[in-house]
């Protein structure tokens, strides 16, 4: 099921809501059992690329299910790198500022197509590539579509700058390397902005707002975004591996850019946000009570904005799977060959690195904090989570079939091979022969039901969605699949059937 087959689910007002759920009751035991591989995996990966310290966790609905951490989170004077340390997590934090933003748009307090002139006045004074483009709006920001070039070595370096030197530079003139809205390209500056906007907006500076509106109701006490008030027991430093020695990276301040890219979190803490990014999966009539509503979590994970393909990508075990990127809001969206969604981003500073990565529909997720420049896990967490899901055999979330469905397979089943009486049913939609004669129905079924010996059984139905689907006619020599789909009229009528042997 991919994320737009389950936004259908609330398509149907006036039907039972039908929840995808987890079958295997034993997934959590399962998936505990790959922690020691896990961490020997994290501790050799950290070992080759010569980290001073990590920290990772594994999520699965919900609960912390293990973690783990090794190496320094201090080298001087030494501290043990754990699930408590305080890592600068990088644009690990744009994810957030992103979940500011939907706060305030779902309390009207601004729209995603507003300009971004209504709440920064400076940026009035920008001058486009091109005089038909449109003003920079808010969902371009989110987006990285804004037409800002691509800046992260430089965007990393303006962390501490104020507000006030942020809106200098936006009131003295930008560069473009795009008109808005024609192209993905990773901007610092963008997200930068969406903090000016979350303040502007909220009446609250943005450290403020964040921590009242998020943080708290969240539980994570010990998230910060100024390291001076981070906990000293357990803040980590940043290093660089350099002439043969750890070379200690100074902190930088927050400031205007920390939206971008200045937070400071745990394991411990930054799972409690990862849960609530799984909780929005699926779609439910369970009571909302998350700081920001499921259905704007889910449009978070949305891939808004197509960043690329990766024909050649290889899995670590070697198996080819191209795959396709995007960007939603504040967070990257891949999916594989399999049609498996990963959601998720990197981080990466001077002095740190961080990745976080989720399977919605899996309820899994892994993240992995370190303290070297530029510390990347991105690759490696997908490794993980591709090791855990083979290893602990877990499954996505399956759709049980709609009663609908049910009532129409059943009345379609009963017509097969030789559909008499389907004109006169009333199970199917006024396209249905139309479409399709009468007499080739007759053939095409009678001659797949000629070799198959004697009828054994018939399967159950197997969702798409909860008006799409099939099922399996089990023959002693061989199968053949149903597959059907209704009409989106309020009694859902069989619009159109295909017929295959199982295997063809």
């Amino acid at each position: 099921m991919r994320f737009l087959i389950l936004s259908l689910i609330f398509a149907l007002p006036l039907q039972a809501q039908t929840i995808p759920v987890f079958t295997d009751p034993d997934r959590a035991e399962n998936v505990k059992a790959t922690a020691a591989t896990v961490d020997e995996k994290f501790r050799d990966y950290a070992e080759r690329r010569r980290m001073p310290g990590f920290a990772y966790g594994v999520v699965l609905d919900g609960e912390l299910l293990y973690s783990g951490g090794f190496g320094f989170a201090r080298l001087l004077p030494p501290a043990p790198a754990t699930t408590r340390s305080l890592f600068r997590i990088a644009s690990m934090s744009k994810s957030v500022t992103a979940m500011a933003i939907l706060q305030l748009r779902d309390q009207g307090k601004l729209a995603l197509d507003d300009p971004i002139t209504k709440y920064l006045r400076q940026a009035a004074t920008l001058t486009y590539l091109t005089t038909d483009a449109p003003e920079i709006t808010i969902r371009h920001l989110l987006t990285h579509s804004a037409g800002f070039p691509e800046d992260n070595p430089w965007g990393d370096r303006q962390l501490a700058d104020s507000d006030e030197e942020l809106m200098a530079l936006v009131e003295g003139g930008v560069s473009f390397s795009n008109v808005p809205g024609v192209e993905f390209e990773y901007s610092n500056l963008g997200f930068a902005l969406l903090g000016q906007i979350v303040s502007a907006a909220s009446g609250l500076d943005f450290r403020g707002y964040t921590r009242t509106h998020i943080f708290e109701p969240l539980g994570m006490g010990d998230t910060v975004w100024e390291y001076e008030i981070a906990s000293p027991d357990y803040l980590a430093l940043g290093y660089d591996w350099v002439d043969e020695a750890w070379v200690n990276i100074p902190l930088e301040h927050h400031g205007a850019y920390g939206a971008m890219g200045g937070l400071i979190t745990s394991i411990e803490d930054f799972s409690a946000y990862v849960a609530l990014h799984l909780s929005a999966w699926p779609p439910r009539d369970d009571p909302d009570t998350g700081p920001l509503k499921r259905s704007s979590l889910r449009e978070m994970h949305h891939p808004w904005r197509f960043a690329g393909v990766m024909p050649n990508y290889r899995y670590p075990t070697g198996r080819e799977c191209p795959s396709a990127g995007a960007y939603a809001y504040g967070l990257r969206w891949v999916e594989d060959c399999e049609g498996r969604v990963m959601v998720g981003h990197s981080g990466g500073l001077p002095g740190f690195g961080s990745n976080w990565t989720m399977m919605p529909e899996y309820g899994l997720a892994v993240m992995s904090f370190d303290n070297v420049t530029y510390g990347s896990t991105s690759a490696l967490n997908t490794a993980i989570l591709d090791g855990i899901i083979a290893a602990a055999g877990l499954k996505p979330r399956e759709l049980p079939a709609s009663a609908i469905l049910k009532t129409r397979k059943e009345q379609l089943a009963a017509l097969l091979p030789d559909w008499d009486g389907a004109e006169d049913s009333g199970i199917f939609a006024d396209n249905f022969f139309m479409d399709n004669r009468l007499s080739d129905l007759v053939a095409r079924s009678q001659g797949l039901y000629a070799g198959m010996g004697q009828i054994v059984g018939i399967g159950g139905m197997r969702a798409v969605n909860q008006l799409r689907g099939s099922f399996v006619i089990e023959g002693l020599e061989r199968s053949i699949e149903v597959f059907f789909t209704l009409t989106p009229e309020k009694d859902p009528l069989i619009q159109q059937v295909r017929m295959s042997l199982v295997g063809e």
